[in-house]
C-alpha cells in the first residue's frame, strides 16, 4: 500500500501540479489510514467496514474539519486507484463526511485596508518592500504562497499585468493597479542592494525572486504572515489580519463596487464558482446595511 501511496503522490506532484504543502498533507493522512491495514494487503482487499472503523476513529480524535479533510484525501486516493489499478469499486461509497459550518471570510473595510497600506514608514528597515507586498496582495487578490513565489519576469510593468501560478499549477493573468506598480518600483533599488550584499558574502545572489528577505534570499509565506500581522496591530485594526484577509477584502470590495461574480472568480483563480459565491453573503450584508441607513421606510419608528 505504501508504494501505491508513493505513486499517487508522484501523480499529484508531476501531473496535477499540486504544491509540496498539499502533498505533505495528503501523505500524512494516507499513511495514517494504511497503518490500520494488514501488511501485504492490496487495495482490492480493503472492505468498506475497515473504512467505517477508520472514520469512527477519526471522529473520536479530530474535529469535523479535520475529518472532512482526511476523507477528502482518501476519496482522491481511491479515485486514483480505480483509474490506475485493478480496484473495481469505491470503498468509500455510501460514507458521507461531516457537515461543516460555513464561515464567512474575515475581511477589512476599505478604510482599514488604506490604514494598513500606509503603516510602513521610514523607521521600518524594509519599508519599501513591505509596502510593495501589501499593495500587491490587495491589488491582485493573490494568495500569500503565490506572492512569495513570484519572479521578476512575472510582472509586466508596461502592460500592468502579473502572471500568477496558483493551485494545480494553473496560470492566470491579473491586472495590477498603479499604486502597487509604483510601490514595487520603489522597492527595486533596495532589492538590488540586497542581491549585491549577498554576492559580497560569497553566496549566489537570488536573481529571480521579486521579494527578498534580509539575507537576500526568497521570502517565505510565514515571514509575510508575520509582517502583515505586525503592521495590522500597529494600524489599530481590531481583528487578526492575515494575507488571506487581504484576499477576502479584494474580492468583497470588487463585488461591492459592482464587479460580476465570474470576473472575480477568474481574478482569484477559483476553479469552482461556488467557492467565489461565499463572498456574496458579505455583499448582501453590506447592501442590507446600506438599505437600512438610506431608505426612509427601512426602520420602524
Amino acid at each position: 500500500m505504501k508504494e501505491l501511496v508513493t505513486q499517487f503522490l508522484r501523480f499529484l506532484l508531476y501531473e496535477k501540479g499540486y504544491s509540496e504543502h498539499t502533498i505533505s498533507g495528503y501523505r500524512h493522512d494516507l499513511l495514517e489510514f494504511i497503518e490500520g491495514i494488514p501488511e501485504g494487503a492490496e487495495a482490492k482487499d480493503i472492505e468498506p467496514t475497515a473504512i467505517r472503523q477508520f472514520v469512527v476513529g477519526l471522529h473520536q480524535k479530530n474535529n469535523a474539519a479535520t475529518v472532512a479533510r482526511k476523507l477528502s484525501a482518501l476519496r482522491c486516493f481511491f479515485r486514483f486507484l480505480r483509474q490506475h489499478s485493478d480496484l473495481a469499486f469505491d470503498p468509500l461509497g455510501g460514507i458521507s463526511g461531516p457537515k461543516l459550518a460555513h464561515h464567512i471570510p474575515v475581511f477589512l473595510t476599505v478604510d482599514e485596508v488604506f490604514a494598513l497600506l500606509e503603516t510602513p514608514n521610514a523607521k521600518d528597515r524594509f519599508m519599501t518592500r513591505d509596502r510593495a507586498m501589501l499593495e500587491l496582495l490587495y491589488s491582485t487578490g493573490m494568495r500569500v504562497a503565490e506572492l512569495v513565489s513570484r519572479n521578476m519576469h512575472d510582472l509586466d510593468f508596461e502592460a500592468e499585468m502579473l502572471r500568477v501560478r496558483g493551485k494545480g499549477n494553473k496560470e492566470r493573468l491579473v491586472p495590477v493597479g498603479s499604486p502597487a506598480l509604483e510601490a514595487v518600483q520603489a522597492w527595486l533599488p533596495s532589492r538590488q542592494q540586497l542581491m549585491q550584499d549577498r554576492a559580497g558574502r560569497g553566496r549566489e545572489p537570488e536573481k529571480d525572486a521579486l521579494f527578498l528577505n534580509g539575507q537576500g534570499g526568497r521570502l517565505t509565506s510565514r515571514s509575510v504572515e508575520r509582517m502583515v500581522l505586525a503592521y495590522s496591530i500597529r494600524a489599530g485594526i481590531p481583528q487578526t489580519v492575515t494575507p488571506h484577509a487581504l484576499r477576502h477584502s479584494f474580492a468583497t470590495h470588487l463585488l461591492e463596487m459592482g464587479a460580476d461574480l465570474r470576473s472575480v472568480q477568474e481574478l482569484l483563480g477559483h476553479v469552482s464558482l461556488s467557492t467565489t459565491q461565499r463572498y456574496t453573503h458579505l455583499t448582501l450584508d453590506h447592501l442590507a446595511e446600506v438599505y437600512d441607513k438610506a431608505h426612509p421606510l427601512a426602520k420602524k419608528k
